[in-house]
């Protein structure tokens, strides 16, 4: 199958094509200008890879949470090559494909996104495996939740992700001082590549039936729908 996974979840742009037994990636910090960079680094993959649109096999997106205006221009690209191509295509939680590379930690995995306002996006894993539902939540709330679901044997929850480490810095002293949570300091910006690696295990794409209507998991409502009383 050849397989194009977009991730347009936060300021970072990260693209993943499989092709046969081969991947081809692209990344990068487009800020605000995803809409503009996406269908020329699309095309790129494609050349690269040595394949024509009509050749992909299905499209994947991040599911959320993560921006807004990203998100929605995903989801849009991923829906539209769809229906052209007649080809399925599927969303994976933005927060699971975060921790994905963290499987094999020994302890809690806590992938961030800044949500602005003093709050982050946040999820919590063990072991590969989702433990709480996405959290929309301020850094003593994130912390408080850590604690609770952290074990003796555990080794240090580890941070991650673009918002990780202002919410490590912003954490109560005392959690810090404990050694209970650690950053990661070598996150290196999109998560296409893992939103691929799901799709392709979890055969998301075979093993679902397609739903054009669904949408991003924004889990706070935008500002416009705040200033609207929506």
């Amino acid at each position: 199958m050849n397989l194009l996974a977009l991730d347009t979840a936060t300021a970072v742009l990260s693209l993943a094509l499989a092709a046969g037994e081969n991947t081809w990636r692209f990344e990068a910090d487009a800020g605000l200008r995803h809409s503009e960079l996406l269908m020329d680094s699309i095309d790129l993959l494609l050349r690269e890879a040595g394949i024509a649109p009509g050749d992909l096999s299905g499209v994947l997106c991040m599911g959320g949470p993560g921006s807004f205006t990203g998100l929605r221009i995903g989801f849009s690209l991923a829906k539209g090559l769809a229906l052209a191509l007649g080809i399925p295509f599927a969303a994976v939680p933005t927060l699971d494909c975060m921790a994905y590379h963290f499987s094999v930690w020994p302890g809690i995995v806590a992938p961030a996104i800044d949500a602005r306002g003093n709050a982050f996006f946040c999820a919590l894993y063990r072991s590969g495996d989702r433990i709480c539902a996405d959290m929309d939540a301020g850094p003593a709330e994130i912390g408080w939740a850590i604690q609770r679901v952290s074990r003796p044997e555990d080794a240090a929850a580890l941070l991650t992700g673009p918002g990780a480490a202002a919410l490590y810095h912003a954490l109560p002293a005392e959690l810090i001082d404990s050694g209970l949570v650690r950053l990661d300091t070598a996150y290196s910006g999109g998560s296409a590549a893992a939103l691929l690696t799901i799709a392709k295990k979890s055969k998301i794409l075979n093993n679902n039936p397609v739903d054009w209507f669904s949408g991003p998991e924004y889990i706070r409502k935008s500002d416009a729908e705040l200033r609207q009383g929506l």
